[in-house]
């Protein structure tokens, strides 16, 4: 099937999903199109059963779909300048010292817990990986992606701070994960014994830092450019020009192009949209974005749920993936408690918040893709599986429950 036949499919069920879910489901959105979409893959499977011959044209779609490519390095930098696109920054301001320590600190922590314990769990399996696989496993299940829940938050009347913290650290953390993963993934390709401390630490500066600055560059460029013109067709086009350009240079750069996304996107939002463009141009830029964010958003969920067809599964990793998901829920505890205890003297938080952020700090398609881009190795399909049932679980699970668990603790 050509690359245009494949896109029409997807777009296609995306729609429908959404048509059922909005009309008889009503779930939040992008859950309601993720549980159709593996309820889809179920049938698929059961119909191999039946008639492996049907089976294998589903598959083959799936298989030609790069996920890896087509969320890294398309669908990554429009989400995550649609996020950060409408974050206030005054809010942010306000807050910034727990979001920065959330999305460093904490995103360290659990990429060095959950690697231990899993290590550790893998051998009780006999699934025998290294504790540099291991650290990489939990480099990439560390990044939280709690925008499919962000919706369910807001109707359960959670505080705004505790939600400006969620947001802030969900956008920030994708981009400082993948620094740490990038790190790790240099760090095992190199060999520990050829790396330095001070190696290692300018690798992740250069990444880190480097995105920042670059995300400052195109947030301001931006700005001056579109303070100078007033016509919305094109400041809607510049506004598309800054991610897809940004994205470009930061990849060529060897910088973090996340971090320079939501950077850019928090400028655009709070300064180019306020400052230079005229209500009408504000209106349609908003809406464009929103679109784009909820479109993008809803065909990610959909792939997602896809991708059971091509993931084996054994009983073997089954239970390997359950107790993986007690790792991770227990990491992420402590990978906000410790935070929480350093900054209780010195800013207000709010009561259970290190509960709520465990169970709101959903995983997602940025841990399935990189999950996918782990090099080839004897256990690679085991994590990738393990990967997926965390993620599963942590969106139907945790993104259908947050709700109930946030207006339980305001009573």
């Amino acid at each position: 099937m050509s690359l245009y036949n494949t896109v029409c499919v997807i777009i296609v069920l995306t729609a429908a999903f959404g048509y059922i879910n909005h009309r008889y489901i009503k779930m939040p959105q992008t859950i309601g199109i993720m549980i159709m979409s593996l309820v889809t893959s179920l049938v698929i499977i059961a119909i191999n059963w039946l008639d492996p011959a049907l089976f294998l044209k589903p598959v083959q779609i799936i298989k030609s779909l790069d996920f890896y490519t087509l969320l890294m390095k398309i669908m990554l930098s429009f989400l995550l300048f649609a996020g950060s696109l409408h974050l206030d920054a005054h809010r942010f301001k306000k807050h910034a010292l727990s979001i920065f320590t959330f999305s460093t600190i904490g995103v360290i922590i659990s990429t060095f817990l959950v690697g231990l314990l899993f290590y550790f769990a893998a051998g009780l399996f006999n699934l025998h990986i290294t504790f540099i696989e291991a650290l990489l496993f939990g480099a990439l299940i560390s990044p939280t992606d709690p925008i499919a829940v962000l919706g369910i938050l807001r109707q359960a009347n959670i505080p705004a701070s505790l939600e400006i913290k969620i947001t802030g650290e969900s956008l920030f953390n994708d981009g400082v994960a993948i620094v740490v993963f990038l790190t790790i993934y240099h760090i095992m390709q190199a060999g520990v014994e050829n790396l330095s401390i001070a190696g290692v630490g300018l690798l992740f500066l250069r990444e880190a830092c480097g995105g920042v600055l670059l995300g400052f560059g195109l947030g301001y460029c931006g700005y001056f450019i579109l303070k100078s013109i007033n016509n919305y067709k094109t400041e809607a086009l510049i506004t598309l020009a800054i991610v897809m350009g940004g994205y470009l240079v930061a990849d060529r750069l060897h910088v973090s192009g996340p971090l320079a996304m939501v950077v850019a996107g928090i400028i655009t939002g709070n300064k180019s949209m306020r400052e230079s463009m005229s209500p009408t141009t504000h209106d349609y830029v908003g809406k464009l974005w929103e679109l784009i964010d909820d479109i993008l958003n809803a065909i990610l969920f959909l792939l997602i749920g896809l991708e059971m067809l091509v993931i084996p599964f054994t009983w073997f990793v089954f239970c390997l993936g359950l107790v993986g998901i007690l790792i991770v829920l227990l990491s992420r505890y402590i990978s906000v408690a410790i935070p929480i205890a350093l900054l209780r003297y010195r800013i207000r938080l709010e009561k259970h918040a290190a509960l709520v952020l465990t169970w709101g700090g959903l995983r997602g398609g940025i841990s399935v893709a990189l999950a996918l881009s782990l090099p080839a190795g004897e256990y690679n399909n085991t994590l990738i599986a393990v990967t997926y049932m965390i993620v599963l679980f942590s969106i139907v699970v945790q993104g259908l429950t947050i709700g109930s668990l946030v207006k339980r603790t305001r009573q």
